[in-house]
């Protein structure tokens, strides 16, 4: 089993597959941002890869929730890969997160760090991915 923290090394599939798992244990109703995610995984200054990893999820079965994926100010940089330009913002509201001008509002509540959230993301020698929740999250 492959461990994804601290010094990671993996070709662009094992890296989208990373991403995937982290953003589909995003929960409903709270966003992360691309650097947030790619600081999980241990590669700072990637946040543009998780991006483009994201730009390739929206064909997945089942689903990935890339809506709940912003910018570092809490903007829907993303919204242009989806089927239609507002289908990204329709999404987070439906789920009760505030947008006004293509911005989250009340950012800073609804963020949901991986690193805090999540203790780590290994990858089976079948490339299955397994997530273990923060021991300090489970109570909450």
């Amino acid at each position: 089993m492959k461990k994804y923290q601290n010094n990671i090394s993996f070709a662009n599939q094992d890296f989208f597959q990373a991403v995937y798992a982290v953003v589909a244990a995003i929960p409903p109703g709270r966003v992360t941002t691309y650097g947030a995610i790619a600081n999980f995984l241990s590669i700072k200054g990637a946040a543009r890869m998780v991006g483009y990893a994201l730009n390739h999820s929206h064909k997945l079965y089942p689903p990935i929730p890339a809506h709940r994926v912003v910018n570092r100010n809490g903007l829907l940089t993303g919204k242009h890969h989806f089927a239609t330009p507002t289908l990204m913002q329709e999404l987070l509201e439906a789920e009760g997160i505030c947008v006004e001008k293509d911005q989250v509002i009340n950012f800073d509540k609804v963020f949901w760090d991986p690193t805090l959230e999540l203790s780590s993301i290994y990858l089976t020698d079948d490339k299955h991915l397994l997530i273990f929740p923060d021991k300090a999250s489970d109570s909450t």
